[in-house]
């Protein structure tokens, strides 16, 4: 069985920081939000638009570095810093990889905010 690609260690601080209630509705946010960041890095690809792509890579770096989410953070800052020639170099296995970690984040994360 793959372990879980949250760092509770990282979330429980996150929990302990801001308080368990708003951690939960953080990561509702999160989930509502981040499925929008992740289309928006696929279309921005397909546009060409390199900034848009960066700027979408870095908000889901960010954010899953926050909730633990770390192979979703080295994911996204890979194709933060190489840009839309990485996903084009890689015959657009990066934003696949991206995409099926994020699905794994997403069961995860639900499943902590459920509790």
């Amino acid at each position: 069985m793959n372990a879980s690609p949250i760092d509770r260690a990282t979330y429980d601080t996150l929990a302990e920081t801001t308080g368990a209630e708003f951690a939960r509705e953080l990561v509702a946010t999160f989930l509502e939000e981040a499925p929008a960041m992740v289309a928006e890095l696929r279309n921005a690809f397909a546009a060409g638009d390199a900034e848009r792509f960066r700027r979408a890579a870095h908000s889901l770096k960010s954010n899953g570095n926050t909730f633990g989410a770390l192979g979703l953070g080295a994911l996204a800052r890979e194709l933060e810093l190489g840009g839309i020639a990485k996903v084009t170099g890689g015959g657009g296995k990066p934003l696949e990889e991206l995409e099926l970690e994020y699905a794994r984040v997403a069961a995860a994360l639900e499943a902590l905010r459920r509790g």
